[in-house]
């Protein structure tokens, strides 16, 4: 399958490719540069802007403008850069920072914390920030709080903690916006790399960055491994669909932690990536505070 590099930003961490389907643009964060990314595929141009602080994830906002989770909370970003706090999130712990995230059917926006180290255990938390910018703590224990989507039918919540090399599910209340009976849906112990940044396509199947495997690889709802597709960067961090039918299957990846003869054979790591699987993404949840 054909894959195209579109942005060759040598992002550090590239992370958190979302479709805003009003500018019509892939936006996509690059972690630890402390920038947001909005790419245009129609001119094919990769527009910046500096957040200040380092960014895990961005969702759109139902009211306008673009909603980040920073290294110790939520952020509002408006059409001109300005940047206003939301609300704090382990502000008391500056050796943690949020990373992944997305928005659930009711607009509210789930992203969870790691060290940075990357490796201490149990360190960090997945949150969920309500329209009225409350937050509330829906799961302890987490490593490295990473990919999150939901099932086509609302009931099931689908979560990653990477070191773990699970990717979990839980029964999830659409109403509530609770969670409960965790359980693994797919196990990639012995496999190389680690699962990461997730998306859900139009059928229900999950799409699932590997890093470390320079893959996205397709499961279906039941776990069964249905795909993979390869990229030309071993650390494949995030997916997302985007383009106006949302058949377009938009790829991050990292140059972080490669070595000089690492990137010598990956000149394109930390680039943005696409292809053209066959099936269809689904529209992406905008933050509704």
């Amino acid at each position: 399958m054909e894959v195209e590099l579109v942005v060759d930003a040598h992002a550090v961490l590239g992370e958190g490719p979302i479709w805003n389907p009003v500018t019509e643009h892939l936006v996509w964060v690059d972690i630890m540069r402390s920038e947001v990314h909005e790419f245009d595929p129609i001119t094919n141009i990769d527009s910046v802007i500096q957040i200040g602080r380092h960014v895990g994830t961005v969702v759109p906002r139902q009211c306008g403008g673009l909603v980040c989770a920073v290294d110790d909370g939520f952020v509002a970003v408006d059409d001109d850069g300005q940047v206003t706090r939301l609300a704090h999130v382990e502000a008391d712990i500056p050796t943690n920072r949020m990373n992944d995230g997305k928005c659930d059917s009711s607009g509210r926006l789930w992203a969870g914390t790691m060290p940075y180290d990357t490796v201490s255990p149990g360190v960090g938390a997945l949150y969920r920030l309500d329209p009225d910018l409350s937050v509330h703590t829906m799961l302890r224990g987490i490593t490295v709080s990473n990919g999150i989507s939901w099932s086509l039918d609302d009931t099931l919540m689908y979560y990653i903690d990477s070191p773990t090399r699970h990717v979990d599910v839980f029964d999830f209340d659409a109403d509530l916006g609770t969670i409960s009976n965790r359980r693994v849906l797919i196990d990639m112990i012995g496999e190389i790399g680690v699962p990461d940044g997730m998306t859900v396509d139009a059928e229900g199947y999950l799409w699932v960055a590997i890093a470390g495997g320079g893959q996205v690889r397709r499961y279906a709802p039941d776990g069964r491994r249905d795909r993979v597709i390869k990229f030309p960067a071993s650390l494949t961090s995030a997916c997302a669909f985007g383009g106006p039918h949302l058949t377009d299957l938009y790829v991050t990846s990292i140059s972080l932690s490669l070595s000089s003869h690492d990137l010598e054979k990956q000149p394109h790591a930390g680039g943005l990536f696409r292809t053209r699987p066959g099936p269809r993404g689904l529209p992406s949840k905008a933050f509704a505070g």
